[in-house]
């Protein structure tokens, strides 16, 4: 019924209009008003859609940004189909906050041919622009770039001189990954780029890496102090030869984290036998992921634990497909060095189905809490009483 009336208010008044009424709102509160009624959500939905060749893309891109007005974001719309070589699409959307969407997704399933991709972000190898841009990319998503699109994909990138914040999502194929951003790139997300084995990074001011998918080589180059490091590695390493040495380089990015995901495995394998006197001084965010099948992996959750003393939330998530290194012994208890926790406020589970087993983890945890017991929420969403 407010559906109807809102649309009988609104429904007289040309696009223009309307236009005009949202360039007054702040960008948050004008993607709300798709809520209100039928014609918003209209208006808001309007897709540009186009037809060419795959090395038009680049252009279509370039000239989608250059009209989009940020301050008057209905005159033109935010969403672009491009359809390439018969069966193939780009989606590309602009999202607020200067974030720029572009999905080469596609319904077939071709045999992906093997590709890297080389992302060049420093001024020196900007390219010179097609068409001057409007509308200023600062993070970008890219989902399923293939062999096909992947110069596509370059040229694109290289030609977005504000960008921050890069996300690669579902790249099937992609096999090598080299990044280079000396001054601007704060953030990288790699997610579900199975195929991919080797990542060398030249990025000097990351602050945040956030990766999920089978361990790759990785090479950090340039030495950097990550905040946040989300080191999703359940589905074990993309190369059977790693080695604890081969980790070391990445495990020095993480020391000062305040942020950070782990797999039992990862610390077992490619922490532990480096780690020595390495303690976690800044942690204070622990999302720590096992399969939790026999007593050795919780050994191993409070080995990790004695190196992080400012811990404050700890998230234990329980996933029985998550890798666990069968040539990994299981590791000491006593670490070198450690202090208790004292600043432990949150224990939340994450997956399980056996509240004697979160009852089993959490009473190994709190054997090092010093002080008042910190708030355990299990996985349906209760609490449980420890004291």
């Amino acid at each position: 019924m407010v559906d109807t009336i809102i649309d009988g208010l609104f429904g007289k008044l040309p696009d223009e209009i309307l236009g005009c009424i949202v360039s007054f709102l702040p960008n948050e509160s004008a993607l709300e008003t798709s809520l209100i009624s039928t014609r918003w959500r209209y208006l808001w939905n309007q897709v540009v859609v186009k037809y060419g060749a795959i090395e038009d893309i680049s252009v279509v891109v370039a000239e989608f940004l250059a009209c989009f007005e940020e301050l008057d974001p209905l005159k033109h719309p935010r969403k672009l189909q491009f359809h390439f070589d018969k069966s193939n699409a780009l989606f590309a959307t602009i999202a607020t906050n200067s974030k720029l969407l572009l999905d080469f997704s596609t319904e077939e399933n071709e045999n992906e041919r093997r590709y890297e991709l080389q992302f060049k972000l420093n001024k020196d190898y900007i390219t010179q622009h097609l068409v001057q841009p409007n509308f200023l990319v600062k993070t970008l998503y890219l989902k399923s770039v293939s062999y096909l699109t992947s110069e596509v994909a370059l040229s694109i990138v290289s030609n977005l001189d504000h960008l921050q914040n890069l996300t690669i999502i579902e790249c099937n194929g992609l096999q090598s990954l080299f990044i280079e951003s000396e001054s601007k790139l704060k953030k990288l997300t790699i997610l579900d780029c199975l195929q991919l084995k080797s990542l060398h990074l030249r990025t000097s001011k990351l602050k945040s890496f956030r990766f999920r998918g089978p361990l790759p080589w990785i090479w950090p180059e340039s030495h950097f102090n990550l905040t946040d490091a989300m080191l999703d590695f359940r589905l074990g390493t993309s190369c059977s030869d790693f080695k604890s040495q081969d980790f070391n380089i990445t495990l020095l990015t993480i020391k000062n984290s305040q942020f950070l995901t782990l797999c039992e495995w990862t610390f077992k394998k490619m922490i532990w036998p480096s780690s020595g006197n390495f303690i976690f001084y800044k942690l204070r965010e622990l999302w720590w992921i096992d399969n939790y099948k026999d007593e050795n992996n919780i050994d191993a959750l409070v080995s990790f634990l004695k190196l992080c003393p400012a811990l404050e939330q700890l998230y234990l998530e329980i996933d029985p497909i998550c890798y666990s290194d069968p040539s990994s012994k299981s590791c000491l208890i006593q670490a070198i060095k450690y202090t208790e926790l004292e600043h432990l406020k949150l224990i939340k589970f994450i997956g399980f189905t056996s509240q004697v087993k979160e009852i089993s983890v959490a009473k190994s945890v709190i054997q090092l809490v010093k002080g008042k017991p910190p708030r355990i929420e299990t996985s349906d969403g209760s609490c449980m009483d420890m004291e």
